[in-house]
């Protein structure tokens, strides 16, 4: 029943080689460098005017929303062009509207899965990653998951035409994280409208649905990152703000600020999955519990071992996802693994569908993050949202896994 080449969700987090690679067969990007200088904010010389006028009086330091604003004006977005159209496909869409999530107090309805595109345009090509895209969305998918980071860019080019090739824009969540590329690095208030700005272009579209802070990023106060996206929620370039990899505490400390008028997050990208449980259930869970995060987790199919693809060490490739997963070939992992399979077959699904649908059932859970490196793969990801697990497999889950 092993689901073989399943992607665990987020390679390109687990190297950075993606931002190197080579450009998509189907897809080129053209960027133009965003600009990056300082508003000159020094005083006239007062020696420059006539000998009898009298100097001005110094200007006041500027509010955060002007510098906001200042910044917006000079911070072009990169600049795309899509080449060669995709052909259309045509296919009946199975429903999904019956087990479909609400990501918090959003109006955001989404299928209990969200594809991860980390390995479009890196170790996926173009053709193939718009072969994903399209049996995702005919299983009834909805909400995709990218970065501004992954492959450099060319996850959300990809995803941009798709959507533009396919009419689907309307139909879809889209999902991206900022703050980890190159070109807009880290969550200063520069960086933060010059990714949004840019992670638009690239995907074609006027707004985005769930904006995530990749990292967190202790250089900047929090509170100006809240401010910058605040202006971008008030432009309607972005709809919801979430977090990705924060720790309780800072979670805590954005929840302050959002009770004195900044934006919340709502939701919570994190590492979690039945050979991690510790690190969110030792105090992420009761946070997110309490601020009634929706929780995301990526890493779902702990890189690729809960598909049973590796039972031994003979099964493992040269590969980084490989290695990875090699940590758990010991004997409480292939017991984890033994009693994944097992409830599989019982289920008449792939191992990943079970491990996903474990994920589910936890307390907060919205949709894991998890990826696919071909399109048939996409069938027992999306099937973990119609799996219903009885209490004899959690108490068999929770147990093998603790």
């Amino acid at each position: 029943m092993a689901t073989d080449g399943v992607q665990a969700d987020e390679v390109s987090r687990e190297s950075r080689q993606a931002e190197s690679t080579p450009e998509s067969a189907s897809t080129t990007v053209h960027t133009q460098a965003v600009h990056t200088e300082a508003v000159d904010t020094q005083a006239v010389d007062a020696h420059s005017g006539s000998a009898d006028q009298p100097a001005e009086p110094a200007a006041s330091a500027p509010t955060l929303t002007q510098r906001l604003a200042a910044i917006a004006l000079q911070t072009r977005p990169l600049q795309v062009q899509h080449s060669g159209p995709v052909q259309r496909v045509d296919r009946p869409r199975v429903p999904a509207a019956n087990i479909r999530r609400t990501i918090g107090d959003t109006d955001l309805s989404v299928h209990p899965l969200a594809l991860g595109c980390s390995v479009f345009g890196w170790t996926t090509d173009g053709d193939t990653a718009m072969a994903i895209l399209d049996r995702h969305w005919a299983l009834g998918g909805n909400l995709l998951d990218t970065a501004d980071s992954y492959a450099a860019g060319r996850s959300e080019v990809l995803i941009g035409s798709w959507m533009r090739t396919r009419g689907v824009r309307d139909d879809m969540v889209i999902s991206t994280k900022i703050g980890r590329n190159r070109d807009n690095p880290g969550l200063s208030p520069r960086s933060i409208v010059g990714a949004v700005h840019a992670s638009l272009e690239r995907l074609g579209t006027d707004h985005i649905d769930l904006l995530h802070f990749h990292f967190d990023d202790l250089d900047v106060p929090l509170e100006e990152s809240l401010g910058a996206v605040e202006m971008l929620i008030r432009s309607g370039a972005v709809r919801y703000l979430a977090a990705s990899n924060f720790t309780a505490e800072r979670l805590m400390e954005a929840r302050v600020l959002a009770a004195n008028g900044l934006p919340r997050f709502v939701a919570l990208e994190t590492p979690y999955n039945l050979m991690n449980r510790v690190s969110f259930e030792s105090s992420l869970a009761l946070v997110t519990q309490a601020q009634e995060l929706a929780v995301m987790p990526y890493f779902a199919l702990a890189h690729g071992f809960l598909t049973g693809k590796y039972h031994s060490k003979s099964d493992l490739t040269d590969t980084i996802r490989a290695g990875r997963a090699s940590a758990y070939l010991n004997r409480t992992g292939l017991k984890v693994l033994g009693t994944v399979e097992r409830i599989a077959d019982d289920h008449g699904v792939a191992p990943s569908s079970i491990a996903l649908a474990w994920l589910l059932a936890r307390a907060g859970v919205v949709a894991p993050v998890a990826s696919a490196s071909r399109p048939e793969q996409v069938d027992a990801l999306v099937a973990a949202g119609s799996v219903l697990l009885g209490r004899a497999d959690m108490v068999d889950l929770d147990r093998v896994s603790a």
